[in-house]
Protein backbone atom coordinates (compact mmCIF):
# COMPACT_ATOMS: atom_id res chain seq x y z
CA UNK A 1 0.00 0.00 0.00
CA UNK A 2 1.81 3.14 -1.05
CA UNK A 3 2.39 5.85 1.65
CA UNK A 4 0.55 8.60 2.46
CA UNK A 5 1.90 12.05 1.19
CA UNK A 6 2.54 13.39 4.42
CA UNK A 7 5.27 9.61 5.60
CA UNK A 8 6.77 10.54 2.04
CA UNK A 9 10.82 10.71 2.36
CA UNK A 10 11.31 14.54 2.42
CA UNK A 11 15.12 14.07 0.39
CA UNK A 12 15.23 16.54 -2.24
CA UNK A 13 17.38 19.14 -0.42
CA UNK A 14 14.86 21.94 -1.58
CA UNK A 15 10.69 22.27 -1.89
CA UNK A 16 10.56 22.24 -5.28
CA UNK A 17 12.48 18.88 -5.57
CA UNK A 18 10.51 17.39 -3.12
CA UNK A 19 7.40 17.74 -5.46
CA UNK A 20 8.84 16.59 -8.57
CA UNK A 21 9.09 13.50 -6.26
CA UNK A 22 5.68 13.21 -5.28
CA UNK A 23 5.20 11.09 -8.59
CA UNK A 24 6.59 7.68 -9.13
CA UNK A 25 7.49 7.85 -12.05
CA UNK A 26 8.37 4.00 -12.93
CA UNK A 27 6.20 1.19 -13.82
CA UNK A 28 3.13 1.21 -16.15
CA UNK A 29 1.07 3.35 -13.59
CA UNK A 30 3.28 5.24 -11.65
CA UNK A 31 1.45 6.49 -8.33
CA UNK A 32 0.70 9.96 -7.42
CA UNK A 33 0.82 11.22 -4.39
CA UNK A 34 -0.73 14.52 -4.50
CA UNK A 35 -4.07 12.15 -5.48
CA UNK A 36 -6.41 15.06 -4.70
CA UNK A 37 -6.55 19.11 -3.44
CA UNK A 38 -6.46 17.82 0.34
CA UNK A 39 -2.78 16.03 0.04
CA UNK A 40 -1.57 18.67 -2.10
CA UNK A 41 -2.85 21.01 1.13
CA UNK A 42 -1.02 18.71 3.82
CA UNK A 43 2.19 18.31 1.64
CA UNK A 44 2.17 22.14 1.30
CA UNK A 45 2.16 22.59 5.18
CA UNK A 46 4.69 20.06 5.83
CA UNK A 47 7.43 21.07 3.11
CA UNK A 48 6.55 24.99 4.10
CA UNK A 49 5.17 26.21 1.25
CA UNK A 50 2.09 27.25 3.33
CA UNK A 51 1.90 28.22 6.98
CA UNK A 52 -1.51 26.64 9.67
CA UNK A 53 -3.35 29.72 9.22
CA UNK A 54 -2.21 29.85 5.34
CA UNK A 55 -3.50 26.84 4.53
CA UNK A 56 -7.19 27.49 6.55
CA UNK A 57 -7.58 30.14 4.19
CA UNK A 58 -6.53 28.20 1.08
CA UNK A 59 -8.60 25.48 2.35
CA UNK A 60 -11.58 28.00 2.70
CA UNK A 61 -11.44 29.24 -0.71
CA UNK A 62 -11.08 25.88 -2.33
CA UNK A 63 -14.23 24.63 -0.35
CA UNK A 64 -15.98 27.63 -1.72
CA UNK A 65 -14.81 27.49 -5.06
CA UNK A 66 -14.28 23.31 -5.93
CA UNK A 67 -13.25 24.89 -9.30
CA UNK A 68 -9.81 26.48 -7.72
CA UNK A 69 -9.50 23.71 -6.37
CA UNK A 70 -9.00 21.45 -9.06
CA UNK A 71 -7.28 24.09 -10.95
CA UNK A 72 -4.41 24.81 -8.05
CA UNK A 73 -3.81 20.82 -8.31
CA UNK A 74 -3.80 20.43 -11.78
CA UNK A 75 -1.35 23.72 -11.97
CA UNK A 76 1.04 22.46 -9.21
CA UNK A 77 1.31 18.93 -11.31
CA UNK A 78 1.93 20.97 -14.61
CA UNK A 79 4.52 22.59 -12.76
CA UNK A 80 5.79 19.80 -11.37
CA UNK A 81 6.39 18.24 -14.71
CA UNK A 82 7.95 21.28 -16.37
CA UNK A 83 10.66 21.38 -14.10
CA UNK A 84 11.09 17.61 -14.08
CA UNK A 85 11.49 17.73 -17.61
CA UNK A 86 14.59 21.13 -17.06
CA UNK A 87 15.89 19.33 -14.10
CA UNK A 88 16.52 15.68 -16.18
CA UNK A 89 18.15 18.35 -18.97
CA UNK A 90 20.22 19.40 -16.33
CA UNK A 91 21.39 16.10 -13.99
CA UNK A 92 23.92 14.06 -15.59
CA UNK A 93 24.24 10.13 -14.93
CA UNK A 94 27.41 8.24 -14.08
CA UNK A 95 28.81 8.76 -17.38
CA UNK A 96 28.35 12.18 -17.43
CA UNK A 97 25.76 12.35 -19.89
CA UNK A 98 22.44 13.75 -19.91
CA UNK A 99 19.41 12.55 -18.78
CA UNK A 100 16.96 14.51 -20.30
CA UNK A 101 15.68 15.88 -23.64
CA UNK A 102 17.18 19.43 -24.32
CA UNK A 103 14.12 20.14 -26.36
CA UNK A 104 11.71 19.38 -24.13
CA UNK A 105 13.45 20.70 -20.89
CA UNK A 106 13.24 24.52 -23.54
CA UNK A 107 9.64 23.78 -23.65
CA UNK A 108 9.15 23.07 -20.24
CA UNK A 109 10.71 26.49 -19.28
CA UNK A 110 8.27 28.28 -21.40
CA UNK A 111 5.74 26.89 -19.51
CA UNK A 112 7.78 27.63 -15.87
CA UNK A 113 7.98 31.21 -17.35
CA UNK A 114 4.56 31.79 -17.87
CA UNK A 115 3.22 29.74 -14.61
CA UNK A 116 5.98 31.83 -12.77
CA UNK A 117 4.69 35.47 -14.72
CA UNK A 118 1.15 34.84 -13.67
CA UNK A 119 2.27 34.10 -9.55
CA UNK A 120 4.66 37.46 -9.77
CA UNK A 121 1.33 38.97 -11.24
CA UNK A 122 -0.24 38.32 -8.31
CA UNK A 123 2.57 38.94 -5.65
CA UNK A 124 3.31 42.48 -3.99
CA UNK A 125 5.71 43.89 -2.32
CA UNK A 126 6.40 43.93 1.47
CA UNK A 127 8.42 46.39 3.50
CA UNK A 128 10.38 44.12 5.77
CA UNK A 129 12.41 45.34 8.57
CA UNK A 130 15.71 45.55 6.73
CA UNK A 131 14.91 44.48 3.12
CA UNK A 132 11.90 44.99 0.06
CA UNK A 133 10.49 41.25 -0.93
CA UNK A 134 8.16 39.95 -3.54
CA UNK A 135 5.56 38.49 -1.19
CA UNK A 136 3.92 35.27 -3.28
CA UNK A 137 0.68 34.11 -2.47
CA UNK A 138 -2.08 37.36 -1.89
CA UNK A 139 -4.81 35.24 -3.43
CA UNK A 140 -5.94 32.42 -0.81
CA UNK A 141 -7.13 30.43 -4.26
CA UNK A 142 -4.14 30.91 -5.97
CA UNK A 143 -1.91 30.83 -3.33
CA UNK A 144 -0.59 27.47 -3.47
CA UNK A 145 0.47 27.42 -7.13
CA UNK A 146 1.93 30.46 -6.89
CA UNK A 147 4.38 29.59 -3.65
CA UNK A 148 5.11 26.14 -6.34
CA UNK A 149 6.02 28.50 -8.92
CA UNK A 150 8.15 30.79 -6.80
CA UNK A 151 9.87 27.41 -5.41
CA UNK A 152 10.14 25.93 -8.65
CA UNK A 153 12.25 29.82 -10.18
CA UNK A 154 14.26 29.34 -6.96
CA UNK A 155 15.87 26.42 -7.18
CA UNK A 156 16.51 26.45 -10.85
CA UNK A 157 18.21 29.85 -10.39
CA UNK A 158 19.68 29.93 -6.90
CA UNK A 159 20.58 25.87 -6.40
CA UNK A 160 23.97 24.43 -7.34
CA UNK A 161 23.08 22.52 -9.61
CA UNK A 162 26.02 20.83 -10.33
CA UNK A 163 25.29 18.68 -7.22
CA UNK A 164 21.87 17.30 -8.48
CA UNK A 165 21.81 14.23 -8.70
CA UNK A 166 19.10 11.24 -9.46
CA UNK A 167 18.58 7.94 -7.62
CA UNK A 168 20.22 5.10 -10.12
CA UNK A 169 17.49 3.68 -12.31
CA UNK A 170 19.91 1.52 -13.70
CA UNK A 171 21.07 0.05 -10.34
CA UNK A 172 17.58 -0.31 -8.71
CA UNK A 173 17.32 3.16 -7.08
CA UNK A 174 13.70 4.71 -7.21
CA UNK A 175 14.90 8.13 -9.93
CA UNK A 176 14.06 11.07 -7.16
CA UNK A 177 15.91 13.91 -7.46
CA UNK A 178 18.10 15.60 -4.58
CA UNK A 179 20.78 17.96 -3.93
CA UNK A 180 23.91 16.60 -2.72
CA UNK A 181 25.00 18.44 -0.06
CA UNK A 182 27.75 15.73 1.36
CA UNK A 183 31.35 17.43 1.92
CA UNK A 184 32.63 14.90 -0.94
CA UNK A 185 29.91 15.33 -3.44
CA UNK A 186 29.37 11.07 -3.66
CA UNK A 187 25.83 10.90 -2.30
CA UNK A 188 24.81 7.87 -4.99
CA UNK A 189 20.91 6.80 -3.51
CA UNK A 190 18.47 9.35 -2.38
CA UNK A 191 18.77 7.48 1.14
CA UNK A 192 20.83 5.27 2.22
CA UNK A 193 18.38 3.48 4.23
CA UNK A 194 15.86 2.97 1.54
CA UNK A 195 17.47 2.49 -2.05
CA UNK A 196 20.59 1.96 -0.98
CA UNK A 197 20.43 -0.39 0.81
CA UNK A 198 17.72 -2.45 -0.68
CA UNK A 199 20.13 -2.61 -3.87
CA UNK A 200 23.03 -3.87 -1.31
CA UNK A 201 20.86 -6.44 0.01
CA UNK A 202 19.46 -7.44 -3.60
CA UNK A 203 22.91 -7.88 -5.10
CA UNK A 204 23.93 -9.96 -2.11
CA UNK A 205 21.07 -12.30 -2.64
CA UNK A 206 22.04 -12.49 -5.98
CA UNK A 207 25.47 -13.31 -5.21
CA UNK A 208 24.68 -16.30 -2.96
CA UNK A 209 22.42 -17.37 -5.20
CA UNK A 210 25.28 -17.55 -8.28
CA UNK A 211 28.13 -19.47 -5.23
CA UNK A 212 25.28 -21.91 -4.57
CA UNK A 213 24.99 -22.45 -8.02
CA UNK A 214 28.44 -22.92 -9.27
CA UNK A 215 29.31 -24.97 -5.98
CA UNK A 216 26.21 -27.65 -7.28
Amino acid sequence: MPLDVCQLPLVGGHPALDLVNTLERGGASPHDFLSDSSALLRWSVRVGVLGDAEADQVDQAWRDEPAAAHAGLAAVRDIREALHLVLLAVVTDADGASTGDSVAAGAALVALHQRWSGAAARARLVLDPSRVRLAYGTVPAMTVPDRIAEAALDVMLTADLTRLRRCPLREGGCGWLFLDKSRSGSRRWCRMADCGNAVKARRLTERRRAARASHS
